[in-house]
């Protein structure tokens, strides 16, 4: 459960924030997404290779 303290006088709209950027840290929604459709592990694996070789990429430009 996401608790967020409201201190007195505090504006509704910047508690909201803090809550929402709690949620997204929780990353509940990202998972939910993944798990409605199935994916192939060797697809997973692709992806995750993928991903991975634009990480170098980017880290060789930053050097």
């Amino acid at each position: 459960m996401i608790i967020v303290p409201v201190k007195e006088g505090e504006n509704i709209e910047k508690a909201l924030k803090k809550f929402k950027r709690k949620f997204e840290k929780t990353g509940v929604v990202k998972e939910l997404r993944s798990r409605q459709q199935f994916n192939k592990p060797s697809v997973l694996k692709r992806l995750k290779m993928e991903h991975a070789i634009y990480v170098q990429k980017l880290r060789a430009k930053e050097d």
